[in-house]
């Protein structure tokens, strides 16, 4: 099959998928002005003889094809550091295609168990490739009363589970929350949102469904409206992107699209695969919306004419170590890569999710040194309208002037992109991602305790500690006197 064009991509979606937004049932969202910006995002993606990125976006397969690189299996380190690239170029909605990483990554272990899901991985991956279309990662269950297990729940469909096996297939019944580019993508690929222990078989489930599969419905809801002007909300006006929550209402789910039906030993191993791709992009978003925080307090500081202010330069230097260790962490992450048996090349699984969790913990934090930097004017600033009306404008012009050398404008641009980036529509949403996409805080300390060295750490500081015996050995460590 050929690449898409943007033009095809957008009729691929005239499928009679139902989706909700704002209480209406849109029969067609190629048509609502409420999409346009999702879709233009993601059907940028398609261009593949764009000048600058189109190169980047394309790769040739096994079999001689061409596919979108967001299917291409890491197979050495300059691959997984191209991967790295063009995750810094693409649209959220292309990059939820990642699920697929995640599905290769644990193919090996899903075979031992069980190979006919093996063979199904295999080949919805090259499905989806081959027909050049969008997955996203579909993971979060709603899970109800988080004192009780999946099974335990007063009502059962609180976690997405198998309500019939079939000689055909399987129905499944439930919801996921917080799916990004759900009403814009192709395919729904569901993964179990944590491990389920052998009573939690009917909850043990992953599979692969169209988006217009019968029993499919999306509730939508973005941080930003339909239409936003773009000079003052710089960010929301170019990135936004619906979350669903997506219903899955007696779906039939064929054999041949299902990963797993009831084996709870590989329901972890599935959910901790996508961890890691999901948080080593949000890992690479990190180190760009870092950069540009350095960049915009710069800016502020040099357009108040602050440049020498002993404050000004220590914030800054907070967020220069903020986004350096951000970019160290990533390189160090892809330089020590490790390797699964069928050959993919993958970040380094402890190191991605240190990195991801000192990313989340510290960016509120973070973006306080740019508030104290940039003032309220950030909440203030007048809008461009004011700016272009000639009466009210004169006196924008006058009055947030502060040097000759700054333009009104720009400085006003400026400012509206770190209020629409940290403090309004996009920042409002960003806010909440930076701690829980991918796995809030509790995630990432249980994968990091579960990774960590910790017996040769342990050995290590019992050696220095000049200890003898072990705690635990029948005796008390004995220290040496000597």
């Amino acid at each position: 099959m050929a690449l898409k064009t943007p033009e095809q991509y957008i009729e691929s979606l005239r499928d009679g998928r139902v989706t909700y937004w704002d209480g209406e049932n849109i029969a067609d969202i190629t048509k609502n002005a409420r999409f346009k910006v999702p879709l233009d995002l993601v059907a940028n993606d398609y261009r593949y003889d764009d000048p600058a990125a189109g190169r980047l976006r394309r790769y040739t397969t096994e079999d001689g094809s061409e596919a979108h690189r967001i299917y291409e299996v890491p197979r050495t380190p300059e691959d997984l550091n191209t991967r790295i690239d063009l995750l810094r170029h693409t649209s959220i909605g292309t990059a939820v295609s990642g699920v697929f990483m995640a599905l290769m990554q644990v193919k090996d272990a899903v075979a031992e168990v069980n190979p006919m899901y093996a063979e199904n991985i295999e080949r919805m991956y090259k499905y989806c490739r081959d027909n050049d279309l969008r997955g996203a990662e579909v993971i979060t269950d709603p899970k109800g009363d988080r004192k009780r297990r999946a099974h335990e729940q007063d009502d059962p469909d609180l976690y997405v589970r198998i309500v019939e096996r079939r000689k055909d297939g399987i129905v499944v019944r439930g919801a996921k929350l917080h799916i990004t580019a759900a009403s814009v993508i192709h395919e729904l690929v569901v993964m179990p949102t944590k491990g389920m222990r052998q009573d939690e078989t009917d909850y043990a489930v992953s599979f692969s469904i169209p988006v217009n599969a019968p029993g499919v419905k999306i509730i939508n809801r973005s941080f930003a409206p339909a239409e936003l002007n773009a000079f003052d909300y710089p960010a929301s006006a170019h990135h936004s992107m619906p979350e669903g929550l997506v219903v899955f209402d007696d779906v039939f789910v064929p054999w041949d699209r299902v990963f797993l039906a009831g084996e709870v030993q590989l329901a972890s191993r599935l959910a901790q695969s996508l961890g890691l791709w999901e948080r080593t992009g949000g890992l690479i978003g990190a180190v760009n919306i870092s950069e540009m925080f350095v960049g915009l307090a710069q800016l502020v500081t040099e357009m108040q004419g602050k440049e020498s202010d002993a404050v000004a330069q220590n914030s800054i230097a907070e967020l220069i170590t903020y986004a350096e260790m951000l970019r160290m962490s990533l390189d160090y992450a892809t330089r020590h890569y490790e390797t699964t048996p069928s050959g993919m090349v993958h970040p380094n699984t402890l190191a991605v999710n240190a990195a991801k969790y000192y990313y989340a913990a510290n960016y509120h934090q973070t973006v306080r040194y740019l508030h104290d930097l940039s003032g309220g004017l950030v909440l203030t600033l007048p809008l461009e309208s004011d700016l272009r009306n000639e009466e009210s404008g004169k006196y924008i012009r006058k009055y947030l002037a502060t040097k000759k050398s700054v333009d009104v404008e720009t400085r006003m641009r400026v400012y509206n992109l770190i209020r629409d980036l940290t403090a309004d529509a996009f920042g409002g949403w960003h806010f909440v991602v930076a701690l829980q996409a991918g796995g809030g805080l509790p995630a990432q300390r249980l994968m990091m305790n579960r990774l960590y060295p910790l017996q040769q750490a342990r050995e290590r500081a019992l050696a220095a500690a000049g200890a003898t015996r072990r705690p635990g050995d029948g005796s008390q460590a004995k220290i040496a006197a000597e």
